[in-house]
C-alpha cells in the first residue's frame, strides 16, 4: 500500500513508462491484475521480452490517445482508458488498471479515476455522460465507482461466465452536472 500524499499524475505513455508497465503487468504468466480485469475473456498474453511487448497491439493501444499512464512520483504503475461506444451519439466509457498490486488499497485508483473523469469532461465539453462497465466478481471496482459518485445504471444478470460460475455485468455512469456538483473546483 502506498501513502495517499504521493504525487500522482496522468501522463502520455512513452518507452520508459512502457518498460515499467511490461515488467509489472505483462512479463509474468499469471499476474494478479489479470484475475480481476475481465478475466472471462481469457485474452491475457504474457510477453517474455520487452521487445515483444513493444511491438504488440497492447503497446499500440497504450500509446494511443485513448490511454494515459498512471504515474506515482514518475513511476508508471497503471493506466486509465477511454473508449467510444458510439462517438456519433457521444457515448464514452472509461477504465482503469493498476498493474502492480503493491499500489492497490492506497487511494491511487480513486485519485486517478477522478483526475481522468475531470480531464475527459474538460476535453469534451459536449459530453454529458461518462460510463464504466465492470463485472460483479470485481468488488473493488464496484466499490471504487460508487465511492467517487458514479451511479449504478444497469446490472445485466448472469452474462459473464468464469470458472464454472455466472457473474453479472455492472454498468456505472455519471452525468456532467452530477460530477461538477460533487467535485466543485
Amino acid at each position: 500500500m502506498i501513502q495517499k500524499n504521493k504525487l500522482l499524475t496522468l501522463e502520455p505513455f512513452n518507452s520508459y513508462y512502457l518498460k515499467s508497465i511490461w515488467k509489472d503487468g505483462f512479463s509474468s504468466k499469471d499476474p494478479e491484475w489479470a484475475k480481476w480485469n475481465a478475466p472471462y475473456f481469457d485474452d491475457y498474453t504474457p510477453y517474455s521480452t520487452f521487445s515483444n511487448f513493444e511491438h504488440s497491439s497492447i503497446t499500440e493501444y497504450l500509446l494511443s490517445d485513448s490511454c494515459k499512464c498512471i504515474c506515482v512520483e514518475k513511476r508508471a504503475i497503471g493506466m486509465v482508458s477511454k473508449n467510444w461506444i458510439d462517438k456519433s451519439t457521444r457515448w464514452l466509457e472509461i477504465g482503469i488498471v493498476i498493474y502492480n498490486s503493491n499500489f492497490w488499497h492506497g487511494g491511487i485508483g480513486t485519485q486517478a479515476l477522478k483526475m481522468w473523469i475531470n480531464e475527459i469532461f474538460t476535453c469534451y465539453p459536449e459530453l454529458e455522460h461518462i460510463g464504466l462497465t465492470t463485472w460483479s466478481g470485481n468488488k473493488r471496482m464496484m466499490h471504487l465507482a460508487e465511492k467517487i459518485g458514479l451511479k449504478k445504471e444497469a446490472q445485466i444478470r448472469k452474462v459473464r461466465y468464469f470458472k464454472g460460475e455466472y457473474y453479472d455485468s455492472v454498468k456505472y455512469g455519471v452525468l456532467r452536472d452530477e460530477w461538477h456538483m460533487q467535485y466543485k473546483n
